[in-house]
């Protein structure tokens, strides 16, 4: 039996690429994290580990805590972290971070990206950039729309926009949860928390997220392709966005209350960034009822962008969507708690950084995608490829979780080293919108792993099957 030491902690391999570190001191449960060698030599270097096993500690935590194989340092729980808690246990605030549902949407087309020139790619992303707002703190340029159907934004999400003229109904059934989790209740969320939403639906913010015009470069296994409508050489687009200051404020407010609560309950919580109270409190409820409006509002800020996103290629290409064949594959969330059932029993889902993957056949797949999966959406840094994967079966020991990303392996802090150079080198022949590089060097695709590693690490599982990879062309991203 393989055994290794990292930051004090006992490792012990349990099968393929998977390493358990067996419950000791205050831990209730075991926790598991999924990397390869080259992946867990990483783990030296933050602090991942131990926020893993402080997880274990809390109560009501379902065995095992889980570390994906794009795993890092966050706060609370690290990213790319699954959390199961049963009814009678907590919720934490900090095991859904703070950008409450950033997630991705794939929208895929009829059009071959071999046409598109850098110089279309250029006037591509200016128009882009000319619906939709990036960078932080930003306002939506649909601002007379979006405070008016706020309220019914962040209570039955993503149809509230359609109705307002973004999009088409068929959307929904393309988009986690229908594009809507139950729950939401706007009285349960700050005023503050609810300015910045009515300001801000329709905009990309800054940091990792980004808009990202791709190739579909390889088809991985066609069957399942041909069923998401992915073809080798099309033109496909990824969003990547979440809740923007709306989620951010909310969790603000909560990981205090929760962190107040838990002291008054009497709960052990290790530290501030796992603030968790108990699910049946009033605390809890209402950070559950707050979360799930964020969750709401960034679905539709998704919806949104994408509306405006085919606007611009109508422009650039004078063209219509029907004509170009715009269509959405599948929307993702990656920071959410959601109520799911596993091995016949009721618990509170908390995936930070990770993604739902339902494998073929699960009820809770969408209608379209009951008999294969659905997709689940793995971006890599920009200048590098993305994957589509689906789960499997053997995805049940991980509560039907997938890794979200390639990972950090540089802090944004030591990202800011690299130089013009370097960072030029690793972004290649992509085409993006700012204007001074170290605008968006901390997202430099050296500052994170390597994607192919990470996805290798579940597919030599069996936890996933890689379905396509795409690469970038033109990306748009918000300067910090």
């Amino acid at each position: 039996m393989a055994v290794d030491i990292i930051q004090g902690y006992t490792l012990v391999k349990d099968g393929v690429n998977k390493w358990r570190i067996p419950k000791f001191g205050k831990m209730r449960v075991d926790a598991v994290v999924y990397v390869n060698d080259s992946l867990k030599e990483l783990l030296r270097d933050d602090q991942s580990l131990r926020q893993l096993v402080n997880a274990a500690s809390l109560p009501g935590v379902v065995e095992p805590v889980i570390g994906m194989p794009d795993i890092h340092e966050g706060f609370g729980l690290p990213i790319g972290g699954v959390m199961a808690i049963e009814e009678k246990g907590v919720i934490s605030a900090g095991a859904v971070g703070y950008d409450i549902n950033c997630g991705v949407r794939l929208i895929r087309s009829d059009l071959e990206a071999d046409y598109f020139t850098k110089d279309i790619l250029y006037k591509l992303i200016e128009r882009i950039e000319h619906y939709v707002p990036t960078g932080i703190g930003k306002k939506g340029r649909h601002k007379g729309i979006t405070r008016v159907i706020f309220d019914d934004v962040v209570h039955n999400g993503v149809e509230a926009v359609i109705k307002a003229g973004f999009g088409k109904k068929s959307d929904l059934e393309y988009i986690e949860e229908g594009g809507k989790l139950e729950g939401a209740d706007i009285s349960a969320v700050s005023e503050e928390a609810q300015e910045r939403g009515e300001e801000q639906l329709g905009t990309l913010g800054g940091g990792n997220h980004f808009i990202e015009i791709q190739k579909v470069e390889e088809i991985l296994e066609e069957n399942l392709a041909e069923k998401f409508g992915l073809f080798k050489g099309q033109l496909a687009v990824m969003i990547h966005t979440g809740s923007r200051g709306f989620g951010h404020q909310i969790a603000t407010d909560y990981t205090k209350i929760l962190w107040e609560a838990a002291k008054r309950y009497g709960i052990e919580v290790p530290e501030k960034g796992l603030a968790a109270a108990p699910i049946k409190s009033k605390e809890g409820q209402n950070y559950y009822k707050a979360m799930a409006a964020a969750v709401n509002f960034a679905f539709s800020n998704r919806q949104i962008i994408m509306f405006d996103v085919i606007r611009a290629f109508e422009d650039v290409l004078k063209k219509s969507e029907e004509e170009m064949g715009f269509k959405l594959v599948y929307d993702v969330a990656h920071n959410i708690a959601k109520w799911e059932v596993h091995g016949g029993k009721r618990m509170l889902v908390h995936r930070k950084g990770a993604t739902r993957a339902l494998p073929a056949g699960h009820p809770q797949n969408p209608p379209s995608y009951r008999d294969t999966g659905h997709p689940a959406l793995i971006p890599g840094s920009m200048g590098t490829g993305s994957y589509v994967v689906v789960g499997t079966e053997k995805a049940a020991e991980t509560f039907y979780s997938v890794n979200h990303g390639a990972g950090r392996r540089l802090s944004r802090n030591q990202a800011k080293k690299i130089s013009k150079e370097e960072f030029e080198r690793s972004m290649g022949d992509v085409v993006y919108n700012v204007r001074s590089y170290k605008d968006i060097v901390d997202e430099s695709p050296l500052a994170y792993k390597d994607v192919e590693t990470v996805v290798s690490v579940f597919e030599e599982r069996g936890i996933t099957i890689p379905v396509a990879k795409l690469i970038p062309l033109a990306v748009v991203k918000g300067a910090d």
